[in-house]
Parts: structure tokens; sequence; C-alpha cells
């Protein structure tokens, strides 16, 4: 799979989960739903083929270490790169720009009353 602009809203959502902490899969999936509030819907298999996408585009590396007090039946964590915190810089500039393209340039769409013929 290519990873390119723009994001693809799993693989955004999947970046974002990793933006504060490292991450087990389960983790990473369980936030993407959250932040999403379900509106990406993550099921493993989608999952691990974006999230394996994006290690080989090296936005994503398999953590080094793990917190003392995890549980050891938890799988491999998870860790943004550099690389991975610049393409959600790009994707922010991208979406920022889409926003400011609205009437009122400040991300929220002025729709003139109905009845007026310059609806959206």
């Amino acid at each position: 799979m290519d990873i390119s602009f723009p994001l693809k809203p799993a693989i955004l959502h999947i970046l974002l989960a990793l933006v504060a902490e490292d991450r087990h899969g389960y983790g990473i999936m369980q936030t993407v739903r959250d932040q999403s509030g379900g509106a990406v819907p993550l099921r493993t298999g989608s999952f691990y083929r974006h999230l394996s996408s994006l290690i080989d585009a090296g936005w994503v590396i398999e953590s080094p270490g793990r917190p003392a007090d995890d549980d050891p039946r938890r799988g491999a964590y998870y860790r943004l790169t550099d690389a991975g915190r610049d393409a959600l810089a790009t994707e922010r500039r991208r979406l920022g720009a889409l926003l400011s393209a609205f009437p009122d340039g400040t991300g929220t769409l002025a729709v003139p009353p109905k009845g007026t013929g310059r609806e959206v």
C-alpha cells in the first residue's frame, strides 16, 4: 500500500494516536476509535496492513522498550518517527489551507439562506 497525500482517515488517525506516547496495536485501535468517535472503523487485518505501510514508509517504528508495569501478553509497542511527525505537519498544513478556502476564511462555511439561489 502506497502512502500519499491527502492521507486516508485511518492512516491519519493511526499517526495521531502515536503523537503523545508509544502504544501497542490494540491500544492504537482503541485510540483511533475514541478520537474519531467511531467514524473510522479499523478491523485487525486492515489496521495491521496500514501499520505495515507506515513502518515501510519510515513513519512508525517498533518501540525498543515497553512500560515496566505492562502486561507481558501485549505485543509490540509502536512509536511515531520524525518522518511521521513531518507527515502529520504536512497534512495539517494541507487541511488548514483547505479550511481557509471556505468563503469566510475561518473554516466555517457561511451558507446563504434557502431561496436566495446561492445555496451550497
